[in-house]
């Protein structure tokens, strides 16, 4: 366990400087970020530990830490407008402000265990969810809520709806659940899978996405009726949100972004610029574009990210190419060396490969390794680098 810890620790402080479209912006926290939110392309609010509470209004160029009144977590934040906004967390906290952030007064959820999503259909009427199945609905902009019998005791950990009537839930062992009638009883949908379903979003009424712990990926083109599952093999996805009904985002650890312009038939890999864990995706509109995570992350695109078909990370001095792979990768140093020693991890902390190179181009055979995200670490006489690639 304690090597784990080194490990990811050392992950936590590596930041990858690269040709890419997703730039680091300064939080002001390390505390880490679970949501995030806009109300116009340069107003939102990002929320994670010790009851941190983000603003900004200038697009993300200054990030300025709000009182919540509380040092629990704060888990999502659902905008309504410029001035309105609510936060759910730990302990039933439930925080709304009407003054754009000014202030963050607690409401009456009549809940005392951790609530994890929370999402508004109009000014009035909202929903949360969290610990053992927990729904609670208000119909009064938060002024009171009501407990809703979900059908299941699983954690959930994320809802969405389409309309007034149609609302979905999803959580621990692959758990979905539909409501049609405004949340008044919900139905146990067959989601083909037993993996944690972190998060969900709809494009339209029939068209939507869950994803989740494994690299899981699931769609329904039915309203729920049928989830066709996907896998990557990869670790977990922690955030889906489109943009129309084509383009859509994931994100997931190590820095994971993903993009589909084909309504989920393609992802492609995103460069990133951390290899943090990415907890939350939000666009404000097509192309600008918000993620909020561990160590206080928050990076944006203007343009709706870049794809990538190999590594370029010209700062570190290590490319990797192709990425990502399912046989071979090349290593290729910007630096002419003697001898280096290379070492490959999983994100566990795991060695699962190591070898010595006297080249500053080598192929490396990754055959035999699961699917799933890796870092590569070379060190040579000079220094230590390392980079993330792909096993398909």
């Amino acid at each position: 366990m304690k090597k784990n810890t080194v490990f990811l620790a050392v992950l936590i402080a590596i930041t990858i400087q690269a040709n890419a479209q997703w730039v680091t912006q300064s939080s002001g926290t390390s505390h880490d970020l679970y949501s995030i939110c806009f109300s116009a392309p340069d107003t939102g609010y990002a929320v994670g530990n010790n009851g941190t509470i983000l603003k900004t209004v200038n697009g993300g160029t200054l990030w300025t830490p709000q009182s919540s009144g509380t040092t629990s977590i704060l888990n999502s934040v659902f905008c309504i407008d410029k001035d309105t906004a609510y936060i759910a967390g730990v302990d039933g906290i439930i925080l709304k402000t009407i003054n754009g952030g000014n202030s963050w007064n607690p409401l009456p959820s009549g809940f005392i265990n951790a609530l994890t999503s929370i999402y508004f259909i109009n000014p009035d009427t909202g929903f949360t969810v969290g610990y053992n199945g927990a729904i609670l609905k208000t119909v009064n902009a938060g002024a009171s809520w009501l407990a809703l019998s979900s059908g299941t005791t699983e954690y959930l950990y994320s809802i969405y709806f389409t309309d007034a009537d149609n609302g979905y839930a999803v959580g621990l062992m692959g758990t979905i659940i539909k409501t049609i009638n405004g949340g008044a009883s919900w139905t146990l949908q067959s989601s083909g899978t037993t993996n944690s379903l972190y998060s969900v979003y709809f494009t339209s009424a029939s068209a939507g996405y869950a994803v989740g712990y494994s690299g899981s990926i699931l769609k329904t083109i039915n309203g729920g009726t049928t989830w066709t599952f996907q896998t990557t093999g990869m670790d977990p996805y922690t955030s889906v949100f489109f943009t129309d009904a084509n383009t859509g985002y994931i994100t997931g650890v190590v820095g994971m972004i993903m993009k589909t312009t084909n309504a989920g038939a393609n992802w492609t890999i995103q460069t990133s610029v951390s290899l943090n864990v990415l907890q939350s995706v939000f666009f404000a509109d097509a192309n600008i574009g918000y993620i909020a995570g561990q160590g206080g992350t928050i990076l944006k695109t203007i343009d709706g990210g870049v794809f990538i078909e190999e590594s370029q990370s010209i700062e570190s001095g290590l490319n990797i190419f192709p990425n990502p792979s399912s046989n071979q990768i090349t290593l290729k140093l910007s630096q002419n060396t003697s001898k280096a020693t290379i070492k490959i991890y999983n994100l566990l902390g795991d060695l699962k490969y190591t070898s010595t190179i006297s080249s500053p181009e080598t192929a490396i055979d990754i055959a035999d390794l699961a699917k799933g995200v890796y870092i590569i670490e070379v060190a040579t006489e000079k220094n230590v680098m390392r980079e993330k690639f792909v096993k398909q």
